[in-house]
């Protein structure tokens, strides 16, 4: 039976065997207050019809019993039942056993049945396990009902009864499908399966007709069994649950169909042919479900990501537009979008002399480019729940925009310039007499590309938006959110513009020379472009060429004249140092160095025999890489018989948060130290592949960096997931506290 197999909670009063009364936990409160016996509390009667057995509850007040905990057997030869019927059961979130379907007040529970000898009663065993809503728990309660069945009709002389024929029941009754919504974003499947026959596992598929779209479903872990057909399987008996997140097209409530596909097998008898079983539901509103926000109680730790999600749910417009304006604030001084300034400037500085207003016009156009660009797809990426900035990570993409890039530093260098025809040219001038901002349009085209491109770091601040619009549906608030965020991001590309009049020269020799600077600027964004799908050591041999040439063209091996002035005696050195700097990249390279802030390897320095300085080399982390969600599930299973707790990293090769934690915070040795009694996973999702989405929807993720965690029993913790940048020091405290749990 169900229930046997699993503890009960911590009880805080005792029971008698016989479901006598406990000692409450203040001899002198009202009777009134006393625990009263379980068969007082959980009030029920069977009855019996032709083909089911059906028992009706009555819980008292205050009190509620677990679906999971029911389980039913016959204990009267010639008389068999099927898997129970439960109905619809609401969410308790239980200190023990986390959320459970519960039942309180009145229901009723259905059991076919079927007899296989002339009987007139039989006994049904029933185990069952409930509380009380003050904290006190019933000891599993094992009770045995006698029910009167009907009389067999008289079918003639010879005549079999039909129920009696043959062994087997019907699928249906053998495997029976009730499905729930228990959150805003995740359906619930379970299967009741009579005693003696099984599911297999992989044969359990789902579906939805409706407004939602289901991710990959997470299914506990089976039985192992040898079978003829399938040879070594997993499969399920008793009661299984499934989870099944999606996302859903409107936050008001929906009316949706589930299709759960799945085949079985009696023990040492019949196997079914695959089938389906339909239910059709509705999806209440998201305001309706309580967990729409994360909470969490008092002092339980609740992850970043959770927190902007919180911020967007609860919190007034003004106050949530607020938040994620700071946000993408502070993400627009990542290496992420910092590109994008060179970017902007490059525009400015290749209209000659520009006005303050001007200026600041030209990065209103591009900011708002950048806004609709990222507000768009983030919608459309968590509605979707897929990444669809990820596609454009692609390596030809990538290339594109990195020969665009090339192109315009050519023609800032003066190489040539773009001449349209002279016909052209006449309508293009008389228009822009008419209009003075002939430009801005596309400024915010460049924008919008550039945003595509460059893209965000994914940050705890934008997976908060992506979480509320995937899970509850409402588009207008995550994308309101997504716009505050990418103003905020581009709020210092407005400084720059509006300060061009005074920070960009005038027009005159040095004009020249300034566009060709930002020239330079542009032939780094391509290599940065590049270094997303190169290798590290051709990356660095692009960025050796870039710094060489520049320290070249700064003047490093330009004679001085007779008589130099300070100016020039300055450039000549900073030019030679900044060669020396391109050499010493370029010997790196050869050395097989990928790095350009540390361009000789370490290795390279490491004495043959050792020495000091092996001595002293930086610990590494050795990681385990998990491709398919079937390799992570038994990586899963050995660190849990293991007793290990295990960390889950997803990185890219595009990612530049991943590098930043590969370059800065793994390498730690207070980090390594505290990871020491973790099993270290590792999911690179480059390729952004069904087997990288399949793995990135089972957390529910938005795309790389993203650190999910397990404990010691194998279970993840959801509100110490990590997105983004982490420090070495902040992440350190953040495993070691995980470790203590």
């Amino acid at each position: 039976m169900v229930a046997s197999r699993l503890a009960p909670r911590v009880l805080l009063a005792l029971l008698v065997a016989a479901g006598g009364t406990a000692c409450t936990r203040d001899q002198e409160q009202d009777q009134a207050d006393e625990l009263l016996p379980a068969e007082q509390v959980f009030r029920y009667a069977a009855t019996a019809d032709a083909g089911m057995l059906n028992l009706d509850f009555d819980v008292l007040d205050g009190h509620y019993l677990y679906r999971t905990r029911f389980g039913f057997d016959s204990g009267t030869p010639g008389v068999a039942i099927g898997a129970a019927r439960f109905p619809r059961g609401e969410t308790h979130s239980d200190e023990f056993f986390g959320d459970q379907e519960v039942y309180r007040h009145k229901f009723r529970i259905a059991i076919p049945y079927r007899r296989t000898a002339q009987v007139q009663s039989f006994d049904l065993k029933v185990e069952l396990q409930g509380c009380a809503d003050r904290g006190l728990c019933y000891l599993p309660q094992e009770w045995t009902a006698t029910i009167a069945l009907p009389p067999v009709p008289f079918l003639g002389v010879g005549a079999i009864d039909a129920s009696a024929t043959g062994d087997q029941l019907s699928a249906d009754q053998a495997f029976t499908m009730n499905a729930r919504f228990d959150k805003p974003n995740e359906l619930t499947v379970g299967w009741q399966i009579a005693p003696g026959y099984y599911l297999y596992r992989d044969k359990l598929t789902f579906a939805a007709t409706g407004q939602i779209d289901l991710g990959a479903a997470t299914l506990p872990k089976g039985v192992p069994h040898t079978d003829d057909n399938f040879g070594d399987v997993e499969i399920f008996r008793d009661y299984i649950e499934a989870k099944v997140p999606f996302a859903r097209a409107s936050p008001d409530e929906i009316q949706v169909e589930i299709t759960a596909g799945f085949q079985g097998c009696k023990d040492a008898s019949i196997c079914y042919p695959p089938g389906e079983q339909r239910m059709v539901l509705k999806l209440p509103a998201a305001s309706e479900f309580a967990s729409a926000a994360p909470t969490a109680a008092a002092g339980e730790l609740v992850s970043e990501q959770d927190q902007w999600a919180a911020r967007i749910v609860n919190g007034s417009w003004p106050e949530m537009l607020g938040w994620f304006f700071l946000g993408g604030l502070l993400l627009s001084f990542t290496p992420c979008v910092l590109p994008m300034v060179p970017i902007l400037s490059s525009i400015i500085a290749g209209q000659g002399t520009v006005s303050t207003s001007r200026g600041f016009a030209l990065s209103v156009s591009y900011v708002l480019g950048m806004a609709f660009t990222y507000t768009v797809l983030g919608m459309l990426s968590a509605v979707a729940g897929k990444q669809l900035q990820a596609g454009l990570q692609e390596p030809w993409i990538l290339s594109t925009f990195a020969g665009v890039f090339v192109v315009l530093a050519l023609g800032l260098f003066g190489a040539f310039q773009f001449q349209m025809p002279t016909a052209i040219q006449t309508r293009l001038s008389n228009l822009a007499n008419q209009q003075k901002a002939g430009t801005f349009a596309g400024t915010a085209v460049i924008g919008a590309l550039t945003s595509l491109i460059l893209t965000t770091c994914v940050a705890p601040v934008l997976i908060g938006a992506l979480v509320v619009i995937g899970q509850t549906g409402d588009v207008a608030r995550g994308g309101g959110a997504l716009f505050a965020m990418s103003i905020g991001m581009g709020s210092p590309l407005l400084l720059v513009g509006a300060s061009a009049g005074y920070l960009l020269p005038k027009v005159g020799p040095w004009m020249n020379t300034v566009k060709a600077g930002f020239g330079v600027i542009m032939l780094g964004v391509a290599i940065y472009l590049l270094g997303r799908f190169l290798p590290p050591t051709p990356t660095l041999f692009l960025w050796a060429l870039l710094v060489f040439f520049t320290g070249v063209f700064i003047g490093g091996f330009d004679p001085l004249p007779a008589n130099p002035t300070v100016g020039r005696r300055f450039a000549k050195g900073i030019g030679a140092l900044v060669c020396l700097y391109g050499a010493l990249m370029f010997v790196g390279a050869l050395l097989g160095g990928g790095d350009i802030f540390e361009p000789i390897p370490r290795a390279a320095l490491t004495p043959s025999g050792g020495g000091a300085v092996a001595a002293t080399a930086s610990p590494e982390l050795e990681f385990r890489e998990v491709a398919t969600v079937a390799a992570l599930d038994a990586a899963l299973m050995e660190a849990r018989t293991a007793g290990q707790p295990v960390m889950l990293d997803f990185t890219a090769e595009w990612c530049i948060s991943c590098k930043e934690m590969e370059e800065y915070t793994f390498p730690d040795s207070d980090v390594v130290g505290a990871l020491k009694s973790f099993m270290l996973l590792r999911a690179d999702v480059t390729d952004n592949n069904d087997d990288d989405q399949a793995l990135l929807q089972r957390f529910k993720s938005f795309g790389p960096p993203t650190i999910a965690f397990f404990d010691r029993n194998g279970f993840e913790r959801p509100n110490y997931k990590l997105v983004g940048f982490v420090p070495a020091d902040k992440f350190r405290e953040h495993v070691t506290n995980l470790a203590a749990l």
